[in-house]
């Protein structure tokens, strides 16, 4: 049975959460792969986890590359998991089909996009059988208040 967590992102973009995210799931010992809605938002959220913050490093790739198997944070289009990771993140739009061999997915989604709402209510009656599925909201501090 896998973790499936949803994020309703409210008073903070995705760009101000996400690393904070990835940076916990690599303290676990955890691998991630982030699946994104298109190429072009790949390499955006690529160039961002370089440069969000100077004290840090997220070590990362763009998935297509040889190296990809290594990459402990890999970002894609993509359904498969080419870096062995425990945890999926989903984001702009991208949405779960199944959980099978994770350990936790992540769901990230725009409480100021109607279409996204409508498809993370359809992925959480989805993700429900089979899973151990929670709803997280994000307050206007940007704290995160579990609702479900």
């Amino acid at each position: 049975m896998a973790e499936v967590l949803f994020y309703h992102l409210e008073s903070r973009p995705l760009e101000a959460v996400i690393p904070l995210l990835l940076e916990k799931t690599l303290e676990r010992g955890w691998r991630a792969v982030v699946e994104v809605g298109s190429p072009e938002r790949a390499e955006a959220l690529d160039a961002h986890l370089w440069t969000f913050r100077d004290d840090s490093f997220l070590p990362h790739g763009l998935a297509g590359d040889e190296t990809d198997a290594h990459q402990p944070i890999l970002l894609t289009t993509a359904s498969d998991n080419p870096n062995g990771a425990n945890v999926r993140f989903f984001v702009d739009r991208a949405v779960p089909q199944s959980s099978e061999g994770y350990d936790r997915l992540v769901f990230m989604f725009s409480g100021h996009d109607p279409d996204a709402l409508a498809e993370a209510r359809l992925a959480w009656r989805a993700m429900r059988e089979g899973n151990d599925v929670t709803y997280w909201q994000q307050e206007d501090s940007g704290r995160w208040v579990k609702k479900a």
